[in-house]
């Protein structure tokens, strides 16, 4: 094999440069299952022939819907592909209305589910569905499982029938349709191509150290979203072993039974480990706590790969030896570096895991691009906290009149599905419209400001970027979520949740009396009186008009089952504004 100019192309590489007897590691009842590059190509290709027996045909949309990842789906990914079908993945925590709209939106006939718990939502709507047949993961007494497609296959003699498909695919071919998470309205469906997406792996290749033949990877980010998916892709071009996590409560367990190399995240995963570790550096005593406090202090002004003085480079060694390089001992000892993508990384963050030897390299990227656009990097020691890093190679990004980011390159999709006139809205030329505000810095890298629908102005015609106030009030260990309000009203404001956890916490060393529920806290005048502190000293870093003159605390905890949260953890704003409309004219109609 020459080059991948198709995505099943990518385990045929590694199966040529470097097969693995641990490609893909599933931990099914409390012991892990190891599927050999060999097996993965000889079950995705049964596959293939079992779909084929069903009647699957070129472009037809088949859906799957996965809880946890597992190597099942990845074979049925490839297998789907491979017959010129399309793979349709669709989050396993959306409504069973949003399973209904993207299965009819998307034409899917068959579906694949992990769990029972999916089952039901899609039999609560299969009856308003094209689809034809379920199948499932877990072995599930009411529906058949996709275990019966590798027997159809091995009794098949259709092989000569698969080769003339997979022959006949090209690398423009459309591959997916993966629909939007979205922040407000219906999600998208955003057509990417097989070269988009093979594009993408490659030239982000080059942004991660070389791996061995034993580097391994925990999965955990829902393969869904694209930015993992194309990371499982480039596992596999780079033969890179992966294991995917039981469930997001055990990646603790994970990290340290596995003891991976790499990892991918959401900022919101490391602020939990900073928090966690954080708060055991608290029940330290004596000279164990200052010394804890004092190697944070350090790290907190390390900036990777600058001329920093002899004397601090003298005491980062001193806190590294001492305190820091336990960390990564408490993460599986084996951290090489991480990948951070979907939401801003505190720079505090990256700095302090830096520090601790196990950087981590923010990235930023759509769905639209396939996804990344650029991302951090530490082979060639270009890597800045607080930006998302330099373009990748063959992406180019020219900023706008406005400040919004313009992308041009082979990763951009195909356009939006069945919607030609939202596709030209967002293009201008060969340039994608991101939506983002940013800008390039003097040494090349990009940094994101805000999103371009998000800032608003208020009655008094001042805009306000909320971004630049809700990223400063999250550095607050009081603060776990925050939405800045204010469009068209007099004043801007703030609904807030509280880090439920560490307030509570918080109070019993207080010795605050009462505090037993969610709404004893946001209602305990002590509380409301500490978030009032840190609103003011966010407030003196910005102009009078952008300061927080009011704010709410939500009396539960923002979530993706609650509709507060899309998939990949950004707040959906229009909903939030519906969920707490009273808390909204508390601050702005009950005066």
């Amino acid at each position: 094999m020459q080059s991948v100019t198709r995505i099943f192309d990518f385990p045929l590489y590694q199966l040529e440069n470097q097969p693995l007897e641990k490609a893909f590691n599933t931990k099914y009842k409390g012991k892990w299952v190891s599927t050999s590059t060999q097996e993965y190509i000889k079950k995705y290709t049964l596959v293939s022939k079992g779909l084929l027996e069903l009647g699957i045909k070129k472009d037809d949309k088949i859906a799957i819907i996965s809880t946890t990842n597992r190597t099942e789906w990845n074979i049925l990914d490839i297998a789907i592909l491979q017959t010129g079908a399309q793979n349709v993945p669709v989050y396993p925590t959306i409504s069973a209305k949003d399973y209904e709209y993207i299965l009819n939106h998307s034409g899917a006939i068959y579906c694949f589910v992990s769990d029972q718990e999916v089952l039901d939502k899609i039999n609560a709507i299969k009856a308003n569905t094209k689809l034809q047949e379920v199948y499932s993961f877990d072995e599930i007494d009411t529906v058949k499982n996709w275990k019966e497609l590798l027997s159809i296959g091995e009794k098949a003699t259709n092989d000569e029938q698969l080769e003339n498909i997979k022959k006949s695919i090209k690398s423009t071919d459309l591959a997916t349709i993966i629909y939007t998470s979205g922040t407000t309205g219906r999600p998208k469906g955003v057509m990417l191509s097989h070269n988009n997406l093979i594009s993408n792996t490659i030239d982000s290749s080059d942004r991660l150290p070389k791996s061995n033949i034993g580097t391994k990877a925990l999965s955990f980010l829902p393969v869904c979203h694209v930015f993992e998916r194309m990371i499982l892709y480039l596992y596999q071009r780079n033969s890179i072993q992966i294991y995917f996590a039981e469930s997001m409560d055990t990646i603790s367990d994970n990290l340290k039974e596995i003891k991976p190399n790499i990892i991918t995240g959401v900022p919101r995963l490391f602020e939990k480990i900073y928090d966690k570790i954080y708060a055991k550096g608290g029940e330290l005593t004596g000279l164990k706590k200052a010394l804890f406090y004092w190697a944070i202090n350090i790290a907190l002004k390390h900036e990777p790969y600058t001329n920093e003085s002899w004397f601090f480079t003298l005491q980062l060694k001193i806190a590294q030896k001492l305190i820091l390089n336990k960390w990564k001992e408490a993460l599986g000892g084996n951290l090489d570096f991480m990948v951070s993508g979907s939401a801003a990384l505190q720079p505090r963050i990256a700095r302090v895991f830096a520090a601790a030897k196990m950087p981590i390299l923010e990235g930023y990227g759509l769905t639209e691009t396939s996804p990344v656009i650029a991302v951090n990097e530490i082979i060639n020691k270009e890597f800045k906290a607080g930006t998302v890093g330099k373009p990748i190679k063959n992406v180019e990004i020219k900023i706008a009149e406005d400040g919004e980011i313009l992308v041009k390159g082979p990763n951009v999709m195909m356009g939006y599905y069945k919607d030609p006139e939202k596709t030209k809205e967002v293009m201008i030329g060969d340039y994608f419209c991101t939506g983002d505000i940013g800008e390039i810095d003097a040494d090349g890298f990009l940094k994101i400001t805000d999103r371009k629908k998000e800032i608003f102005k208020t009655s008094g015609g001042k805009y306000i970027v909320p971004n630049l106030l809700e990223s400063e009030l999250k550095l607050s260990r009081f603060i776990d979520q925050i939405m800045v309000i204010g469009e068209g009203e007099k004043m801007p404001a703030a609904l807030i949740q509280i880090n439920f956890d560490y307030v509570r916490d918080w109070c019993a060393i207080k010795g605050i009396p009462n505090i037993k529920t969610h709404k004893d806290l946001v209602n305990c005048p002590q509380v409301i009186d500490r978030i009032q502190q840190e609103i003011t000293l966010c407030n003196t870093k910005f102009g009078k008009w952008e300061q927080i003159k009011r704010f709410e605390l939500t009396p539960d905890e923002w979530s993706i089952n609650g509709g507060h949260l899309t998939p990949t953890m950004k707040v959906k704003r229009k909903i939030i504004l519906e969920i707490y409309k009273d808390l909204y004219d508390k601050i702005y109609r009950n005066n």
